[in-house]
């Protein structure tokens, strides 16, 4: 019998200064059988980043023809395509040619630097693409924030990304490798 996606709920209240954004948002996030608390917080520090309306979770790891999150204008063209974690090259041009934006979320400490290492040169050519990397500490704190129900509420300023569920607040500071500046 195959094993099923754990469902996460969470209600995320978000200050973005940068862009201006301000809103909440009821999330759900089905975490797939193979995925950590930490990739899964890392899709949702995505959804804080570039949160919208229309951007809306993929339908995870099991569907190679989707991201991890996009954004649609109301006619179904794809403005924005965001994966995270250490996705091949392959799969980023072929989502530079179907998006007009592609963000890619990098984590994971040494892994993250021997895939830029093995992957930037090609990337940087794609005009669409930018790539962030968030620091392994950084990440392993916001996998700690994760629980079946949360509440969350982020601030983003500067650059920086403030996320707090009461007790124990994470900031981020996404470091961006290539791309236009947000």
């Amino acid at each position: 019998m195959a094993l099923k996606s754990t469902i996460f709920k969470a209600i995320v209240n978000i200050a973005d200064m940068d862009r201006p954004y301000y809103g909440e948002h009821t999330l759900t996030l089905a975490r797939h059988p193979s995925e950590t608390d930490e990739r899964m917080m890392v899709r949702l520090l995505a959804f804080l980043m570039f949160a919208d309306e229309r951007l809306e979770f993929g339908r995870g790891l099991s569907t190679d023809d989707e991201p991890a999150l996009w954004q649609k204008d109301y006619s179904g063209v794809i403005e924005r395509w965001i994966e995270v974690g250490l996705p091949d090259e392959r799969t980023l041009r072929k989502a530079a040619g179907r998006a007009t934006e592609v963000i890619v979320l990098v984590y994971g400490g040494r892994a993250a630097d021997i895939w830029w290492g093995k992957e930037g040169r090609g990337l940087s050519r794609l005009t669409n693409l930018s790539v962030w990397a968030i620091d392994v500490e950084q990440s392993t704190a916001l996998a700690a924030l994760a629980e079946r129900g949360m509440q969350l509420q982020c601030t983003i300023q500067d650059g920086q990304v403030w996320v707090t569920d009461g007790p124990q607040t994470v900031l981020v500071e996404p470091r961006q490798l290539t791309g236009q500046p947000q």
